[in-house]
């Protein structure tokens, strides 16, 4: 079984933010989704988990629709930023209080894990929401996610204004969540280096559709970065797939994605090198060409 979508197409005032996403999300595994800012990350998941509805397309989560469908949001998390703004009516609601609201949603919410994550974190469960600062939000928002026991849990940014400290935390206790009940995770994150090393698989979504969706250590061992003189670099990588290219004088490197079979030419007098996920990303999404006299 899965959580799967098929041809989601979002549109916002005429403008097309997701165009045609099919992905199917496996059991038990641990999806990063990078993307830049606009790429529609957010949005992907809040329809995901039915908190936002498609222009185009259908979800389903173990071969029930999503839409409309209590025995599907149940297996369902969306744990996303928390809007305490003046406008959004829980700026006045105590932590204790917002977290028995979300319990009434999970029917297998862990009370007791509840109680453990809310010491590991210190928070104060007096304290109102409006009152917190941003990293003890997202304090908040991976409570409700972990103890939501929902075997598909989407967390949108979930280490936001975390100190490297709470962020080791975090990422501690999705593996030994993961590792106890084997649930399904997407994390989607701007830090990429620091949650390369959990993500299973990666999925690139660039303006609005799916560039690249692969077994993170697959997808590592294919890249390399190659540089020496231009003329060099253009012979070692003739007829492989190349990205971003940056030339400082007679000097140039290149990402390369190499496919099956595939090799930079190994007699040229040039540098080749490992590619961690970060790097492999900025080349497929970042500028295409940075020139330097």
């Amino acid at each position: 079984m899965s959580l799967t979508c098929e041809h989601i197409t979002k549109v916002y005032g005429g403008r097309e933010v997701l165009k045609d996403v099919s992905l199917t999300l496996e059991p038990g595994k641990i999806y990063g989704l990078i993307g830049r800012n606009g790429a529609g990350k957010t949005t992907l998941l809040s329809i995901l988990t039915a908190q936002n509805p498609a222009t185009r397309g259908t979800v389903a989560v173990d071969g029930e629709p999503v839409w409309e469908n209590r025995k599907a949001l149940e297996r369902l998390c969306f744990s996303r930023e928390l809007n305490v703004g003046a406008e959004s009516g829980i700026a006045a609601i105590k932590v204790k209080e917002y977290l028995r609201i979300a319990a009434t949603y999970y029917a297998g919410w862990d009370k007791e894990m509840e109680k453990r994550l809310v010491a590991l974190f210190e928070l104060d469960g007096k304290k109102k929401l409006g009152k917190l600062s941003k990293g003890m939000l997202s304090m908040v928002t991976i409570i409700v996610a972990m103890c939501s026991k929902a075997p598909y849990t989407l967390l949108d940014e979930p280490v936001a204004g975390l100190d490297v400290v709470a962020r080791e935390q975090f990422y501690k206790l999705l593996l030994e969540e993961y590792a106890a009940t084997g649930r399904t995770f997407v994390i989607s994150t701007h830090i990429i280096e620091e949650a390369a090393d959990v993500l299973e698989e990666v999925i690139i979504l660039h303006e609005g559709r799916v560039l690249l969706m692969e077994d993170t250590q697959a997808l590592l061992e294919r890249v390399r970065y190659v540089s020496g003189k231009a003329e060099e670099v253009d012979a070692a990588v003739a007829g492989l797939e190349v990205h971003h290219p940056e030339t400082l004088g007679r000097s140039k490197g290149v990402t390369v994605f190499l496919k099956p079979g595939q090799q930079v030419e190994e007699s040229r007098d040039v540098s080749v090198q490992l590619v961690n996920l970060q790097k492999a990303f900025v080349a497929l999404c970042g500028e295409e060409e940075r020139h330097e006299a």
